[in-house]
């Protein structure tokens, strides 16, 4: 005879490593999971394996060296790295920065965001098993490293920028070859959503799939397009322009269910965006300088500054130290958005089953070398 008053089932939580290794994240990380059968019932997310120290090595090097460090934070975004270092160097010793060098930093930042965004569709989606739209999207990332590589040469870790103005100025015809990117880009994204926006197994795999509500993600600390998503309205490029956005007459997309699809929709309409931003830009480009008066010892002078950029995973800052002695830093932290976005996905996850936690991490869009630095 059975037992009626004994479970018939083991109905103890089950711990699951997911990982180390590399779900659609762009380096190592490890999400220990507590399961009810294949729904997740609670997360541990666990960080620092791609650890470099960059905020201590940044102590050791001089102001010039470190844009070179800043390449490696978020490696598929190197160029926003770049500016929203060096813009905050230039802060510090209130520095005027040509016009024409602005506009060259913008055309550069909207190129990465588009090419960044084109690395997190293709691996969001091939997670999420749609492999022809990682081709796709890899297609068009191609054509901007190319722009880059001709630019700066240079096609991962730019050190495209510089305290004062940029390296160099544009190659001829460049200006040319970046509009007709924007061309192919603007067909492209047509098919995009062709294959995804309207596509039954995508909606299903995203609908109503880690919702976040604006409360929650404000509290978290949120930004970019996971806050966005979530129907906040709040995008550094408007709230605190910089370089030369003040000049640009761009929308800020936003969600309104606060799930996967609307992180995915947001992101989508942020390359039509930065499309809009490249061709004014470009288009208006100003005569002159691409590089102000910089003396060639940088050292500002004693104070302390913090800076935001909007880059393509969200606000990116650098709160800098100087002493007013020394050819370094005093001290330097950076606010990486793949590091403060990382805190929701233990919410998020929370109640789903264990196939839609790869689908989740890629909405975030996280860099483990922005997170561990």
């Amino acid at each position: 005879m059975v037992d009626a008053s004994q479970p018939m089932f083991d109905t103890d939580e089950l711990v699951i490593n997911m990982g180390p290794q590399h779900p659609s994240t762009h380096g190592v990380l490890r999400v220990v999971l507590r399961l009810d059968g294949e729904r997740v019932v609670g997360s541990d997310v666990v960080i620092g394996y791609l650890h470099r120290g960059i905020e201590k090595l940044s102590e050791n090097r001089d102001w010039t060296q470190i844009i070179l460090l800043t390449d490696r934070m978020d490696y598929v975004a190197a160029a926003t790295n770049n500016l929203g270092y060096c813009e905050t160097v230039e802060k510090l010793m209130s520095v005027e920065v040509p016009r024409r060098a602005h506009y060259i930093r913008t055309v550069l930042s909207e190129l990465q965001r588009i090419a960044s965004h084109c690395l997190w569709l293709g691996t969001h989606a091939m997670d999420i098993g749609a492999m022809t739209v990682f081709l796709y999207a890899f297609r068009e990332r191609e054509l901007i490293l190319d722009l880059f590589e001709e630019y700066c040469g240079a096609r991962l870790t730019y050190n495209s920028m510089r305290i004062g103005g940029m390296p160099m100025d544009l190659p001829p015809g460049w200006d040319r070859k970046v509009l007709a990117f924007c061309d192919v880009m603007a067909q492209k994204l047509v098919e995009y959503e062709e294959l995804l926006t309207n596509n039954r197994i995508w909606l299903e795999r995203t609908k109503g799939i880690g919702v976040i509500s604006a409360e929650d993600a404000i509290a978290i600390g949120l930004s970019g397009p996971p806050l966005r998503g979530s129907g906040v309205n709040r995008d550094v490029r408007k709230d605190e322009p910089y370089a030369a956005y003040a000049e640009m007459d761009f929308d800020v997309p936003l969600g309104t269910a606060g799930d996967t699809y609307d992180r995915y929709v947001v992101r989508i309409e942020e390359f039509r965006q930065s499309l809009r931003i490249i061709r004014q830009a470009v288009q208006g480009m100003p005569e002159g300088p691409v590089m102000g008066k910089v003396p060639r010892l940088i050292k500002p002078p004693a104070g302390e500054t913090y800076h935001p950029i909007e880059s393509p995973k969200g606000e990116l800052g650098f709160f800098i130290v100087a002493d007013g002695k020394s050819l370094a830093p005093y001290r330097m932290r950076v606010r990486p958005p793949s590091f403060c976005n990382l805190q929701a996905l233990p919410q998020l996850i929370k109640g789903h089953m264990v196939a839609d936690v790869v689908a989740l991490i890629g909405s975030i869009d996280v860099v483990l070398g922005e997170v561990d630095r």
